[in-house]
């Protein structure tokens, strides 16, 4: 895979979507309030009177950082700048999760790659300690340049991932189906980056430069808090969302547990159809 382009109707300006109301929010809150440091060492840095933090990889060690609160329901936005040059290798990767062998969670992962070829953005639901619902997108951006925004709605009937506001995925409630849905188990915020070289860019194939390293991706402001009385019963997108939606899936979308035939020869998961 060699250096990428995209057409104007690619570069279309990205749409905003008012989504949800939330209470309690912490607007551009202090990183040292409201998260640890979990692991790393001095390559996990909060800076910039607790307005910043950093997280860098090196041969030795990767770093990782976990919120202070538990979330049940509501919007998680987070401002990352990933990786700039080849980060081939790395995975900058930014969840919520439960704790246990039959935990709940919702992933943004970035895969990192070589000087010129795009990240691919990794997403994946777990219930009950199963994941295995994998979708992909590139990017209509280059996210190494500036900060951009990275959020999760977690509602009883969805769960939705935006990238700058612009819904990229949709997970819907299907218990209905006997499909599980994460409802039950409060969550934390989590991010880290690490070494993935034995599978994160062309499956492995390509590995971790570390004479390039420390390899470093960069956090700013972001808001997080459960939803006000009512507002978590909102249930469709409107017409704008739905429309950036098939957007972003017939545009930037490389994969697609739902249509992968290989891995389902005996029929896809009940939440596909």
């Amino acid at each position: 895979m060699g250096s990428f382009s995209f057409s104007s109707g690619q570069k279309l300006a990205i749409c905003m979507v008012e989504l949800a109301v939330l209470m309690g929010v912490a607007y551009g809150g202090n990183f040292y309030q409201d998260f640890d440091l979990t692991w790393g060492g001095q390559r996990a840095k909060i800076f910039g009177g607790g307005q910043m933090l950093s997280l860098s990889l090196d041969k030795t060690s990767g770093s990782g950082f976990v919120s202070k609160k538990e979330y049940l329901f509501g919007r998680i936005d987070m401002q990352l700048k990933l990786v700039a040059g080849n980060s081939a290798g790395t995975v900058t990767a930014y969840y919520l999760s439960s704790q246990g062998p039959t935990h709940d969670e919702i992933d943004f992962e970035f895969l990192g790659n070589v000087s010129g070829d795009p990240y691919i953005l990794h997403t994946n639901v777990f219930t009950q300690g199963k994941g295995n619902r994998e979708q992909q997108f590139y990017l209509w951006f280059d996210p190494t340049r500036n900060f951009h925004t990275y959020s999760i709605i977690w509602k009883p009937q969805h769960i939705t991932f935006l990238v700058d506001n612009t819904p990229i995925r949709v997970f819907n409630n299907a218990e209905n189906r006997g499909v599980p849905f994460p409802k039950n188990q409060a969550m934390r915020i989590y991010s880290s980056l690490w070494n993935a070289d034995d599978w994160a860019t062309r499956g492995g194939l390509v590995k971790a430069d570390w004479s390039k390293a420390p390899f470093t991706a960069y956090y700013r402001s972001r808001n997080s808090g459960e939803f006000a009385n009512g507002d978590w019963q909102s249930n469709a997108l409107d017409a704008n969302a739905r429309r950036r939606l098939r957007w972003v899936q017939k545009n930037f979308m490389i994969y697609n547990y739902c249509t992968d035939l290989k891995r389902f020869p005996q029929g896809f998961p009940t939440e596909c159809k």
